[in-house]
């Protein structure tokens, strides 16, 4: 024993001992329990099984570099989200005063449960499942809800990847195919050509007899070719080559219309990246990140300069930071600003968890949580700045062209005599038409014609009307910003450029939704990295199937609304009471004190304690009612129409809905209900004290105080010698008298007190 051990120094001393069992043993080397007297459930020693658990804990996998492991934590946090759902959300929910309920909630729900599960990954070293096994073995079913959540996740968010990568490769031509309509000809659809090269020859010539040649051809050519696709027609060239040309989408969820093999292949290849990245663990996903989460700021700051030189980015950034200030007080923005937090982070799917138990024990986790929190707020202020600078100028090009075809219109009507030449201002020139000349023509006639107005079918052309359409997720990338990238000059370049960022975002999200699965799955049963890697990859494309059928964006879209947003609400609420009221907050305080070398702020103590789990609680509640209120239902494309239509879930389709929300969320009382009977060990029954280096890494406090007395006094026979003294007796806190000690030669406790082996050992 230490010669300056509190033991060591009282043993010449009269006072009682008063120290608690976690003083006595953080000052004495590590035991061994199955090689010491302290063995007194009687057993085996496994010296090879030993070796390999030491041997595992040595060589589990780090990260190469701090800025590795920042990047992978910004690479998952950091996604498609960001890009396509926080500027709609912001535009939506009142502009610049949206940031105000989006920043209170991050600091007061996003960074404590995000530096919460940050801590406990570095400090246990273990999965999801293993974390809320050692800190609450009845709560033991969060990790496994977590890995089911990150696989239903995965499932079609790896199919978002397959259509950027679809896209990315239709960029690599001039005009993009998606810049206009198809022509019909002969029955199918046929690209716009110019005429044959003899035909344009002869009509350059300039002779007489070459013209006479020419118009009837090109008469008998026009002939052949049929009109425009209809369906393209009446909606737009960027909306059919969406639904028609990508997904070839049927009319509704019940129309599986088989598989899509274009966006079969793309799913292919997108697994096939996601499983190379991750077939190494983070020796190989750590050096993708380098890249994946660096190129998409590449890109936004590229895609930010480029924007704010187009005519009309000004307008887009203008409305989209005036503020709305009476918005702050609906309860539906703060509701949907907690919601988007919650994703933003990652929080509940694992992912965070995996990336820190990779960390060293000393790494400061706060400064990490801090620091990849707000970069995350930046990158989606970033990312609305590109997207509303893109659409001012996109809302600008489509005023345009709403004031020519209404100018138009115009100009028949004085034609015809419907309209009078006295109605038109006298400085409006139709050749060089102005919005706001037009807006100063629609008053006056709309005053004058105020009784046969709506006859004349005219639009009022306004540029805040086009800015105000809302457009989010698949409609905000595939469509809308698709549509602005056409009139850019060297459009081929910056669709390149858009559609690769769009594939290295999304493909940094499924390393770390990878990660939820493959790293406490691996941790806890110890199968080959590599084999279960490549098989769980092959298994989700097989599953994710059903995504690219005709009909596989519904799915998308039911698999998105509902099967993460329920269940992973209460699974961060279960880690939070886990941490703060089971394991106990100022356990957790002290131990992250030890941990980091400094006291955390005591405002997360009161956040741990109080703040998030009543904000969470509130949440749920919310999502339940809206849940409730909200009929489950999609938007259909409807062919014959050239439009979406919202249809509800049929019979069939609600009993996979339900089943998603109820198989996510089953491993919770199952896993409780299991321990809490006894049906399975939980390990409840052995002292759950771990050592690394000579430290006590779990506190032992849970024990009563007889416990503590037995576990310090407890002597068995044994050729090796018990590590504390047995000449004297221990006075534990508010005894009169020394306690006898045992005896017994095999323990007189028939569970028996355990030294665990450290979670590190296991790995």
């Amino acid at each position: 024993m230490p010669k300056n051990s509190k033991v060591t120094q009282r043993e010449h001393s009269s006072e009682h001992v008063t120290e608690s069992v976690a003083d006595l043993l953080a000052h004495q080397e590590p035991v061994d329990y199955k090689r010491s007297v302290l063995n007194v459930a009687g057993e085996g020693w496994d010296k090879q099984k030993e070796g390999d658990e030491e041997l595992d804990a040595e060589n589990r996998p780090a990260w190469n570099s701090k800025l590795q492991y920042i990047l992978a934590q910004i690479g998952y946090s950091v996604g498609l989200g960001n890009v396509w759902r926080f500027p709609y959300l912001c535009q939506k929910n009142g502009g610049g005063a949206y940031l105000v309920p989006y920043l209170v909630l991050l600091i007061i729900i996003g960074l404590p449960l995000f530096f919460l599960e940050l801590a406990v990954g570095q400090r246990i070293r273990r999965g999801s499942i293993g974390v809320w096994n050692y800190i609450c073995p009845r709560l033991g079913g969060i990790g496994y809800a977590s890995c089911l959540v990150c696989f239903f996740v995965g499932l079609y968010y790896n199919v978002i990847i397959g259509w950027s990568i679809f896209y990315f490769f239709k960029s690599f031509q001039y005009p993009l195919p998606w810049s206009e309509c198809p022509i019909v000809k002969n029955g199918s659809a046929a690209e716009v050509s110019p005429l044959p090269g003899w035909l344009q020859w002869l009509s350059g010539t300039g002779s007489v007899q070459g013209q006479w040649v020419v118009l009837p051809l090109m008469l008998c050519c026009l002939c052949s070719v049929a009109v425009v696709e209809t369906e393209c027609e009446r909606s737009s060239a960027t909306t059919y080559f969406w639904y028609r040309e990508t997904l070839d989408i049927s009319n509704s969820i019940s129309e599986s219309g088989g598989l899509n093999w274009k966006m079969t292949l793309c799913l292919l290849v997108a697994w096939s990246l996601v499983g190379l990245a991750m077939i190494k663990g983070i020796q190989s996903s750590g050096k993708v990140m380098y890249f994946s989460s660096l190129f998409p700021y590449l890109v936004l700051v590229c895609f930010l300069v480029r924007g704010l030189l187009l005519r009309g980015a000004v307008d887009g950034i203008m409305h989209m930071f005036t503020p709305k200030l009476d918005k702050m007080l609906d309860p539906q923005v703060w509701r949907e600003a907690a919601t988007q937090v919650f994703f933003a982070l990652g929080l509940g799917f694992g992912g965070v968890i995996a990336f820190s138990s990779y960390n060293k024990q000393d790494n400061n986790c706060h400064f990490d949580a801090t620091l990849v929190s707000f970069i995350n707020f930046f990158t989606s202020v970033l990312a609305t700045l590109v997207v509303f600078a893109v659409l001012g100028f996109k809302a600008n090009i489509m005023n345009e062209k709403c004031v020519v075809e209404n100018a138009e219109k115009i100009l028949g009507y004085l034609n015809t005599n419907v309209l009078s030449h006295d109605l038109i201002p006298p400085h409006v020139n139709f050749s060089h038409l102005t919005a706001k000349d037009y807006n100063e023509m629609y008053r006056v006639i709309m005053t004058v014609k105020e009784g046969h107005f709506k006859e004349l079918g005219l639009d009022a052309c306004l540029l805040e009307d086009e800015l105000n359409k809302s457009v989010q997720g698949t409609g905000l990338a595939f469509i809308a910003f698709t549509e602005a990238m056409t009139h850019f000059p060297a459009s081929p370049f910056w669709s390149v450029m858009f559609f690769l960022m769009l594939i290295n975002l999304g493909l940094g999200s499924m390393i770390g939704t990878m990660s939820g699965i493959t790293t406490p799955i691996i941790d806890t049963f110890k199968v080959r990295k590599e084999v279960f890697t490549v098989g769980c990859c092959i298994f989700a494309f097989v599953v994710g199937l059903i995504f690219v059928q005709r009909s596989g964006n519904y799915f998308v879209t039911m698999f998105d609304d509902y099967s993460a947003t329920l269940p992973l609400t209460v699974v961060v609420i279960l880690e939070n009471i886990a941490v703060a009221w089971i394991y106990g907050t100022k356990k957790f305080m002290q131990e992250l004190t030890e941990m980091l070398g400094f006291r955390p702020y005591q405002f997360y103590y009161y956040t741990w304690k109080y703040v998030s789990p009543i904000c969470m609680a509130v949440l749920m509640t919310a999502s339940i009612i809206q849940l409730g209120v909200s009929p489950p239902g999609y938007s259909a494309w409807i062919r014959e129409e050239a439009a979406e239509k919202f249809l509800f879930y049929p019979t069939w389709a609600m009993a996979i809905l339900i089943s998603l929300i109820i198989l996510a969320s089953l491993p919770l009382p199952l896993v409780f209900i299991l321990r809490q009977f006894h049906l399975v060990s939980d390990g409840s029954n052995a002292l759950s004290v771990t050592y690394k280096k000579g430290r006590m890494m779990k506190d032992i406090s849970n024990l009563e105080d007889n416990d503590e007395t037995r576990f310090i006094l407890s002597k068995v026979p044994s050729e090796t010698p018990s590590p504390m003294p047995t000449h004297r007796s221990y006075l534990g806190p508010g005894s009169n008298s020394p306690l006898e000690m045992s005896s017994a030669p095999n323990g007189r406790y028939g569970s028996g007190y355990l030294l665990a082996s450290t979670p590190e050992s296991e790995l």
